[in-house]
């Protein structure tokens, strides 16, 4: 049977999505019911690019469901050191697990994995390009904090260009009634043009702005981003660009009571410490959903239902 892999949110339907979500909901709402729905399964994870959430997030996820976990947390501890290809590396590896979680620092390099491997493969970020299941956390959290994902206004702040997390959320997000996306960032980092062509063959309603005081009260959910210096070729670009943006206390009070701040993490200065105090928001609720909806993705590809059954 052909594996069923997750490379960009665009893998998944609406649908599917959607049925993720419950599924989450209800490991959520009732976890020993799934601590051993992967006994004796293994996942992977190789992470070619240094990571601590996505990396721990998934290892605990597996680990909650009963599972074990091996893999490496950075190129230099693999035999890529040596020169070996993603490609024999993940022929290789096939061979010991289940499913495998890949980040890499090359955009397309989980695609040219999946094409290669003999289970599951589970794009964990590639590059500047596509970040899934931090999508599928964004949903979650999301769903979980307003109640819905239609009829939304959604603040995307600081690196658009290259924020994976703000490629993948806009994809999926098109996929929902009545969505309008404030894209807020300076000239130099704003949304690349493919993504643009995207909204606009959605029909759906965008406007770009570069001051985020001027649309706070329009929002529903403030995604920050962290202008990424991994990104940067130019190092005085990056310290020029790194504080455009800077969340506080002030600005919060020109937000709607009920809207929420979200926040892939790492931070750097983007939000400051003052905001964690307020109810509103969500980033540290957020890192805790991605374990949840990561244990429901490995099911999901897995096979395995509700309740820890085959499906």
């Amino acid at each position: 049977m052909e594996n069923r892999n997750l490379i960009s949110i665009t893998d998944l339907s609406a649908g599917e999505i959607d049925e993720m979500i419950k599924l989450a909901d209800d490991i959520i709402a009732d976890p020993e019911a799934y601590s051993e729905a992967c006994r004796r399964k293994k996942l992977a994870t190789l992470f070619f690019e240094p990571s601590t959430r996505t990396r721990l997030s998934f290892e605990a996820a597996m680990l909650d469901l009963g599972g074990n976990v091996l893999g490496f947390s950075s190129a230099d501890s693999s035999s890529v050191s040596k020169g070996e290809s993603v490609s024999d590396t993940i022929r290789v590896i096939g061979n010991y697990v289940d499913i495998i979680a890949m980040r890499h620092p090359k955009e397309g390099a989980p695609t040219v994995a999946a094409a290669r491997s003999i289970v599951p493969i589970i794009n964990a970020g590639d590059g500047g390009h596509f970040h899934p299941t931090q999508t599928l956390t964004d949903l979650l959290t999301i769903s979980r904090k307003i109640g819905r994902l239609d009829n939304i206004t959604i603040g995307l702040c600081g690196d658009l260009q290259f924020g994976r997390t703000v490629h993948s959320l806009i994809e999926a997000m098109l996929r929902y009634e009545n969505v309008k996306f404030v894209l807020i960032s300076p000239e130099e980092l704003r949304v690349p043009s493919y993504i643009i062509d995207k909204i606009r063959d959605a029909g759906t309603e965008y406007k770009e702005v570069t001051k985020m005081e001027d649309v706070m009260g329009e929002l529903d959910v403030l995604y920050m981003t962290r202008v990424q210096k991994e990104r940067f070729f130019n190092e005085a670009d990056y310290v020029r660009l790194k504080d455009t943006y800077i969340l506080d206390a002030e600005k919060m009070q020109l937000a709607k009571d009920d809207m929420i701040v979200m926040h892939p993490l790492p931070r750097v200065n983007e939000i400051a410490v003052e905001v964690d105090s307020d109810p509103r928001a969500c980033y540290f609720d957020q890192t805790l959903y991605g374990k949840y909806i990561r244990m429901a993705l490995i099911l999901t590809l897995l096979g395995i239902g509700r309740n820890g059954k085959k499906a």
